[in-house]
């Protein structure tokens, strides 16, 4: 099956055609660091590492461009209040973003550029820009002059330059010819972190970072450029407008952003104060079971997070997690590198392989889909019980379907990593949560000393109950 993509830009699904054959481009919007990640961010990078994977998967060489803003207002600020240099705190929350990428499995880039260290090369890119005519000086600023690209203007949202309101989004400041002008230099206030300009001093604007990062590390063209629904406008709007008018090309051949980690169906975000940062989830959640959830739903739909949906990851993770292990505990321990004789598996066993294997990349070619890839996996998990029940999970058989579960979860970069609790494993979960359930049961009954027993009791042992929407637990 041809990878087909939904493309922004068109608002259709496309046959994916590379700019270089058997290669790929892409380029990701990364964080600005002043902050730790909350988990809308790892709902971006999960989803963006996943397809990157499918990619390498399906034979291409990505390289795979992530920036890192920062230099910007909300840095300066920060800094200002913690009274220490803006470069300082971001390196700071550059390592604390690193720390939580590590923890849900999601790679490295193949490079993280800095906006503090392309200085130059966009200083390069305005000056170009102001004398092709696209860009002017006022008192020390340089303005990108949107008028001047019209028929670039509105290529995601598909909107007229008329249609736009002024002020819409823009900040509107007096020193522009016209309130739809965006910075592409800002003039550096009294003891703010700048460089050295034709301007004078200052420092880069938002938009002019990403398409200067992105040339350099890829090309003039990139096959994909991804990020939040929240960036088509008017950070990719601008970068389209900028890039093209520089190069006189395309900038980007296929526009994929991802929806919304929501919070009672508003967009979780730091200037909502509603979220959650990637490590106090981790706090509460194993690592797999967030990502997991964040995989579970297609990259462009919207995902509410919430105590109920989380505890409902936990379950249905478990469940790949239990088939799994089962599968690894039949095959038993396995040599690196070494492939073992345990004689030819059932000839329904291969079909069954060949199918689920088929279904899944089926639905990881229509767009990315990985809910629909996810429950091939639980379609799975209901024929290998079959298979159980026929007495047919062998050495061989089980060989075969650990394999493909493996190729399968290392697409969407789920692990499966069997720890052992220290109060008796698999086992003693399961009398956990049969005594969660007596107490709930109690509860309901108003039989509230013999719930508080459980609970007191439970204590006793390093055992914390956490009430909820659904009562979870952990060791102290």
């Amino acid at each position: 099956m041809t990878l087909t993509v939904y493309n922004t830009e068109t608002r259709s699904k496309q046959e994916f055609v590379p700019v270089e054959d058997g290669k790929v481009g892409m380029y990701v919007c990364g964080p600005t660091v002043y902050d730790d990640c909350h988990v809308g961010h790892a709902r971006t990078y999960v989803a963006f590492d996943t397809i990157r994977r499918y990619l390498e998967y399906k034979g291409y060489t990505v390289t795979y461009v992530e920036n890192f803003t920062d230099v910007d207002d909300k840095i300066i600020n920060r800094a200002a209040e913690k009274n220490i240099p803006p470069l300082v705190l971001s390196e700071n929350y550059i390592q604390s973003y690193f720390e939580d990428m590590e923890r849900i499995n999601v790679r490295k880039a193949t490079i993280h550029p800095k906006a503090s260290e392309t200085i130059p090369d966009m200083i390069t890119v305005i000056q170009g820009l102001i004398e092709k005519g696209y860009a002017y000086m006022a008192n020390g600023s340089v303005y990108f002059e949107v008028e001047k690209a019209r028929d670039i203007f509105g290529k995601l949202r598909h909107q007229s330059l008329e249609d736009m309101r002024d002020g819409a989004r823009i900040e509107v400041d007096m020193e522009k010819r016209s309130p739809k002008d965006f910075a592409l230099w800002k003039k550096a206030k009294p003891g703010e972190i700048s460089w050295e300009s034709p301007w004078g001093e200052g420092r880069p604007g938002w938009h002019i970072e990403c398409s200067t990062m992105s040339w350099k590390y890829i090309g003039r063209t990139l096959d994909f450029h991804g990020g939040g629904m929240d960036l088509i406008f008017p950070h990719h709007e601008s970068e389209i407008m900028q890039a093209e008018a520089y190069t006189g090309q395309p900038f980007v051949n296929y526009w994929l952003h991802n929806g919304f980690l929501e919070i009672d169906k508003e967009k979780m975000s730091k200037s909502l104060g509603n979220f959650f940062t990637i490590k106090e989830v981790l706090g509460r959640y194993d690592p797999m079971t967030l990502r997991f959830f964040l995989v579970y739903t297609h990259y462009r739909s919207p995902i509410d997070f919430s105590d109920a949906a989380m505890d409902e990851a936990t379950s249905s993770y478990g469940r790949l997690k239990k088939l799994h292990r089962m599968l690894n505990d039949v095959v038993g321990e396995i040599e690196d590198g070494v492939i073992p004789e345990f004689g030819a598996p059932d000839d329904d066993v291969l079909k069954l392989a060949f199918s689920i294997k088929k279904e899944f990349t089926d639905a990881m070619d229509d767009d990315f889909n990985t809910r629909i890839a996810v429950s091939t996996l639980f379609k799975l998990d209901s024929e290998v019980k079959e298979l159980q029940r026929s007495g047919k999970i062998d050495q061989s058989n089980a060989y075969v379907l650990l394999s493909v579960m493996d190729e399968l979860t290392g697409i969407l970069g789920l692990e499966f990593i069997y720890e052992e609790s220290s109060i008796g494993g698999e086992l003693a979960e399961g009398l956990v949560q049969i005594l969660i359930d007596l107490r709930k049961k109690a509860r309901d009954n108003k039989e509230w000393a013999t719930a508080d027993l459980i609970r007191d009791r439970l204590k006793e042992l390093g055992i914390i109950l956490e009430d909820g929407e659904a009562t979870t637990w952990k060791l102290t």
